[in-house]
């Protein structure tokens, strides 16, 4: 796993997200499927970061000028237990977001709360259509690639 400073081009947020590698965050932008969690835009880029490179022992701590994130640490906190509670209560549909929002609105199926994977063109012609959906706000990793 590998985390990533972001940052949401529209507004200038910044924020962390995790991913298998490098390879995998490219794949999940294009997909449409990285998002701002504060605004929800899909321009999100990679920030510029500090390589995290080990101080000798003999050094001092730096602490003037550092940046408290503990604000934005407990929001993210309380942003992913909403989330996961939101998820416990939902259905992965994995692909298959897309047909089975679909099939809700055309009152083909019965409707619940589901969630699954989509791409940004798949998530623009529901929108388009009058289809309600949202971007989770964090990565969710599908139930076959979990631990």
């Amino acid at each position: 796993m590998i985390v990533f400073d972001l940052l949401c081009a529209p507004s200038g947020h910044v924020f962390e997200a995790w991913f298998a590698s490098s390879d995998a965050f490219e794949t999940q932008k294009s997909g449409g499927m990285v998002c701002c969690p504060i605004c929800s835009s899909h321009d999100v880029g990679k920030a510029l970061m500090a390589p995290n490179i080990a101080s000798k022992s003999n050094q001092r701590s730096l602490t003037a000028g550092r940046v408290d994130n503990s604000d934005t640490k407990t929001m993210l906190a309380a942003l992913a237990q909403a989330q996961a509670a939101v998820l416990e209560n939902s259905s992965w549909v994995g692909r298959d977001f897309a047909t089975q929002a679909r099939a809700m609105d055309a009152g083909e199926i019965d409707k619940t709360s589901i969630h699954g994977e989509a791409s940004h063109a798949e998530v623009k012609s529901l929108i388009d259509d009058g289809i309600q959906v949202a971007p989770l706000p964090l990565p969710v990793i599908p139930p076959n690639q979990s631990n």
